[in-house]
């Protein structure tokens, strides 16, 4: 106990084994949904829903235990909502990618990724992309998820005449979401740890006392094989063969990219480990996070990334690595709860999806809405991508009215010349994705 403690400096850090274990267990709690949206945000792909859930738990722990044991920070890493609805809605069924493919792209993707990480390159294209372009693109991002819930959940449905309209109250499923929506909203309001997590369990309990949610015939089991999706990544390399399956790559690789290192900075801020501006090992935990995602993307499942439900964690007082292997752990032993992937419907997980976009879009506030020239961009991005139903889609017109609305206010030096590329790259890429 004493080596642990001194490996992870719980007298420095003015922490302890039960405060870092209790960390864990609420970060976990907090981040389990995961085990279960990712399934069935990727098989709505084709992918196999067991496959993806094993696939997840592992990627999860190897993520959070090399996050713990060398970036020694209490952060935990999972499959990142977002990049993975833009695996699936975007890439596979928008552009009609098989998913064997798109897992290709995510395995080219990291390892671009690490090789970016060991030269410190990430560091320079952070520097490129304007500060209010990330903060858009988060916030986006986090609209695109909150969309994604409600249409999941029955609560917005297609509409001829509007285009969209709200869906029927007399379906029995719409008012699961609508009591699961609400129950979430009470806990995350009154801080209860865990409060999305406990969300999805009683309104798993709800729809299986009431028969919306046929009952499962077991709740512990074997992991589900990897069979289906295990080394398939390896196999289709060669099929990102054209110009729109690499800018689909790039795209998974900036996506992941802002959404980890904006997290990372947050959270080393909420906990106070930022100094003079900037984060001590954050090279570390930028390899965690790209082997993880790694290694995640040949078990068969979209790329990983730092999670911010690691600030409950933070929040009861988790200030070392040894709450992230915590949280590995306990990722590991969900693998055995497989069954209960038939009891956590769309329904279920919708009052998650929109909390976390709630939770993501709030760093819209920090945009600097007062300048124009910043103003319609960060407005384009955001509201582009649920509109197009696109991540991708959504940056792309972000980033080529940035560059407009800067040189026609005569703030053409202010602009990076990476962002006169990226310009360029996705007139390119809109071009693509229409003829």
């Amino acid at each position: 106990m004493n080596k642990i403690a001194a490996y992870f400096n719980f007298s420095e850090l003015k922490t302890s084994m039960r405060t870092e274990v209790l960390a864990g267990l609420t970060t976990f709690v907090s981040m389990a949904y995961i085990l279960f949206v990712n399934p069935s945000v990727l098989g709505a792909s084709g992918m196999d829903k067991g496959a993806v859930f094993t696939a997840t738990a592992l990627a999860s722990a190897l993520g959070c235990l090399l996050m713990g044991l060398v970036a020694k920070y209490p952060i935990a890493i999972a499959p990142g909502l977002g990049v993975n609805a833009f695996f699936t809605y975007s890439v596979v069924i928008g552009m009609g990618v098989k998913w064997q493919t798109a897992l290709a792209g995510v395995f080219v993707a990291s390892i671009i990724f690490i090789i970016i990480t060991i030269f410190k390159l990430r560091e320079m294209i952070i520097d490129a992309i304007p500060r209010d372009m990330k903060l858009a693109i988060s916030a986006g991002i986090g609209f695109f998820i909150a969309f994604i819930g409600l249409h999941g959940g029955g609560l917005i449905v297609a509409n001829k005449s509007t285009v969209v309209g709200l869906g029927s109250l007399s379906v029995g499923t719409t008012w699961l979401t609508i009591f699961g929506l609400i129950v979430t909203l009470i806990l995350m309001a009154r801080k209860v740890p865990g409060g999305i997590f406990i969300g999805m369990v009683l309104t798993s309990i709800l729809g299986l006392v009431t028969g919306l949610i046929k009952m499962p015939t077991s709740i512990v089991s074997a992991a589900p094989s990897l069979k289906p999706t295990f080394g398939v990544a390896l196999f289709h390399i060669s099929d990102i063969n054209s110009l729109q399956l690499i800018i689909v790559v790039l795209t998974f690789l900036l996506v992941t990219f802002f959404d980890t290192a904006g997290t990372l900075v947050g959270l080393a801020e909420q906990a106070g480990f930022m100094k003079n501006n900037k984060m001590p090992r954050v090279g570390k935990a930028l390899m965690a996070d790209s082997t993880s995602m790694l290694v995640g993307s040949v078990l068969g499942t979209s790329p990983t990334s730092a999670y911010v439900e690691s600030s409950a964690g933070i929040a009861v007082g988790g200030r070392s690595g040894m709450s992230a292997v915590v949280t590995g752990i306990l990722f590991i032993l969900g693998l055995f709860f497989s069954p209960l992937l038939n009891v956590v419907t769309d329904q279920v997980t919708a009052p998650a999806l929109i909390i976390v976009g709630v939770l993501m879009a709030e760093s819209l506030k920090q945009i600097s809405w007062e300048r124009f020239e910043i103003a319609v961009p960060a407005f384009l991005t955001v509201i582009g991508m649920p509109l197009t139903y696109s991540i991708s889609d959504g940056i792309a017109l972000g980033f080529i009215s940035y560059v407009i609305t800067m040189v026609a206010t005569k703030h053409a030096k202010e602009v990076h010349p990476l962002m006169y590329v990226l310009f360029f790259v996705f007139i390119l890429f809109l071009w693509i994705l229409n003829v």
